[in-house]
C-alpha cells in the first residue's frame, strides 16, 4: 500500500457567520468529524450535493484553512507548520471560478506556476519555458500562447488554470470543479490528463458518471458528514445516493466497458413507468 499523503482525524471545520437580527456571532459546521486517508497517487472525487461540504475540504487540504477540531496531517507534518511557498511547492490548486488575469497572455499566466520555484526577479530559462508550453499543450491551448486572456472561453479560461497548476510542479493537484465550463471533449481530455498524470489528485466534481469513469476512489459528503469513502463501487450505492440526493437511482455497469453509471429519476419517471408496464 501506498504511503498516505493526507491524514484526517475528527477533523471539524467551522466559519463564523452572523445571524439576522442578532449582534453576536454564531459558528456555522461545514464539517464533522472527517476521519480518513489519502493515499499517495490516489485520484480521489469528492462528491455530494450544494452544501456538503466539498469546496471547505479542499480549502483545508491546500492549507488556506485550518481545521476547528481534530487534525489534518500532509505528509505527517501539520498543514500549519509549511510556509505559503512551501505548500505551494507541494500543492497546486484550481478554484472553481476564477477572473482572468487582465492584460496577460496565456502564456504569462500559465508560467506563474513557476513562481514557488523562483528567487526574487530570477529570470525564466529556457526549460522554464519548454515546461510552460508543454503544459499548454497538455490542456489544447498551444495555439493561443501569445492570446491575451480577455479573448478566452470560460472552458479556455478553465484550462489555462490547469495547465498553470501543471506548470507549479506539485505532487498534490486540488480542483474545485475542474469541468465546469467544458463542453464534452475536454471533460474527457482534462480528466484523462488528470489521471495519467502520476500524482495524487483530489477533485470536487458533480457529475457522478465522469467521477466514476475517471476516479479510483471516491468521498460522499452530505451536510458536512462522511457519508461513503472507497471505490466507486463501495460509495456508488442506490440506497446512499437515494438518502444523500433525496431521488431513487439506478447504478450499473457499462455494457461494454465496465465502469458504472448513475441515473436518477423521479417519482413521476416511475408513476409513468408503471402506467405504461414498466417500459417506458
Amino acid at each position: 500500500m501506498s504511503a498516505a499523503i493526507y491524514t484526517l482525524e475528527q477533523l471539524s471545520f467551522s466559519y463564523p457567520s452572523v445571524a439576522k437580527h442578532r449582534a453576536k456571532s454564531i459558528a456555522k459546521n461545514a464539517l464533522k468529524h472527517l476521519s480518513l486517508d489519502i493515499q499517495a497517487n490516489d485520484f480521489v472525487g469528492i462528491i455530494g450535493p450544494n452544501g456538503a461540504g466539498k469546496s471547505s475540504l479542499l480549502q483545508l487540504l491546500n492549507g488556506s484553512a485550518l481545521p476547528t477540531t481534530g487534525s489534518l496531517l500532509l505528509a505527517g507534518r501539520p498543514t500549519y507548520r509549511a510556509t505559503a511557498k512551501q505548500l505551494a511547492k507541494r500543492v497546486a490548486t484550481v478554484a472553481q471560478m476564477s477572473a482572468p488575469p487582465i492584460g496577460l497572455s496565456c502564456f504569462q499566466v500559465a508560467a506563474m506556476g513557476l513562481l514557488p520555484h523562483k528567487r526574487w526577479f530570477e529570470a525564466d530559462t529556457d526549460t522554464d519555458r519548454q515546461q510552460v508550453q508543454l503544459a499548454l499543450t497538455q490542456v489544447g491551448l498551444a495555439d493561443k500562447q501569445q492570446d491575451s486572456t480577455a479573448t478566452l472561453s470560460g472552458g479556455e479560461l478553465q484550462r489555462l488554470f490547469i495547465a498553470r497548476a501543471l506548470v507549479q510542479q506539485a505532487g498534490i493537484l486540488l480542483l474545485d470543479e475542474p469541468t465546469n465550463h467544458l463542453d464534452i471533449q475536454y471533460q474527457h481530455q482534462v480528466l484523462q490528463l488528470l489521471q495519467r498524470l502520476g500524482k495524487t489528485v483530489v477533485c470536487c466534481i458533480h457529475d457522478l458518471n465522469l467521477a466514476a469513469r475517471y476516479c479510483n476512489k471516491l468521498m460522499l459528503l452530505n451536510q458536512g458528514e462522511l457519508v461513503a469513502y472507497g471505490a466507486p463501487a463501495e460509495v456508488l450505492k442506490p440506497d446512499l445516493l437515494e438518502q444523500v440526493f433525496g431521488l431513487p437511482c439506478e447504478v450499473l455497469p457499462h455494457s461494454r466497458f465496465g465502469w458504472l453509471q448513475v441515473t436518477f429519476f423521479s417519482a413521476q419517471d416511475t408513476q409513468q413507468s408503471a402506467g405504461c408496464g414498466g417500459v417506458l
